[in-house]
């Protein structure tokens, strides 16, 4: 189907190691969606010392090429994330 993104990356219960998009655009934004049920993950970025809530639902638009990115284990449930 058509679309206006670029690519898209179904990550299912999976941590997510800190890393950079060496496939992105350091001058575009990539919107990352929390999916899932009953689960309290969070979004870690380091580059700027933040951790953002990452529960089901959350849906955020990093710069994934610049800014050093990670999701660690979270406690119960599904997680399910399009990216």
């Amino acid at each position: 189907w058509p679309s206006i993104f670029s690519g898209l990356e179904i990550i299912a219960n999976r941590t997510t190691f800190s890393h950079r998009d060496p496939g992105g655009s350091p001058s575009l934004f990539d919107l990352l969606v929390s999916l899932g049920r009953n689960h309290h993950a969070t979004l870690s970025l380091a580059d700027v010392h933040a951790e953002l809530d990452y529960s089901p639902g959350a849906m955020v638009y990093i710069t994934g090429r610049v800014l050093e990115h990670s999701v660690g284990p979270w406690i119960n449930g599904e997680r399910i994330v399009v990216a």
